[in-house]
């Protein structure tokens, strides 16, 4: 049973292979830049998001928590979005469709993105789901969080974002 439990963190990180490891993003570091697609198939940069504060969520579908607290932090996001908060889902490993399929599901309001070789989580260290970065308009990172958070946690880290 927990080997069940936990194949799908080997699969992320079978995922984000390579010759090389995951890279070690830390608060006070740059977040990396990215080119990645919406789950409806539009582009998107993270040059779009530059100069605010951005709230970058790795998930998955099979991620127990991911759903949960992917509500919880829409909760948050409609709340700060008017002082500037902006927040985006990047999928880590997982298709287009399946993406979308969740999303709707959960209906967040927040863009979800695809990232189906796992290639930016890899960019950004992600050896487990779900971890968020917290990131100033100037595009530090400034609080990460690793696993299981509430709803608190998330808007005491973005209302930290904000000053």
């Amino acid at each position: 049973m927990r080997a069940l439990l936990l194949l799908p963190l080997f699969l992320l990180l079978a995922a984000c292979g390579g010759d090389s490891s995951p890279a070690k993003l830390n608060i006070g570091m740059v977040a990396p830049a990215f080119d990645a697609r919406q789950a409806d198939g539009m582009p998107a940069r993270a040059a779009t998001w530059s100069g605010k504060p951005l709230v970058i969520r790795f998930w998955a579908d099979w991620c127990k928590f991911c759903e949960g607290e992917m509500q919880a932090i829409d909760k948050v996001y409609r709340r700060l979005k008017p002082r500037g908060l902006e927040v985006i889902a990047i999928n880590a490993g997982q298709d287009g469709k399946t993406v979308a399929a969740f999303m709707q599901k959960i209906g967040v309001s927040y863009p979800a993105l695809l990232d189906e070789n796992s290639a930016i989580a890899k960019s950004y260290g992600v050896v487990g789901l779900p971890t968020t970065y917290f990131v100033d308009a100037r595009g530090v990172v400034r609080v990460k969080l690793i696993g299981e958070s509430d709803e608190a946690a998330f808007e005491r880290a973005a209302l930290e974002l904000l000053k």
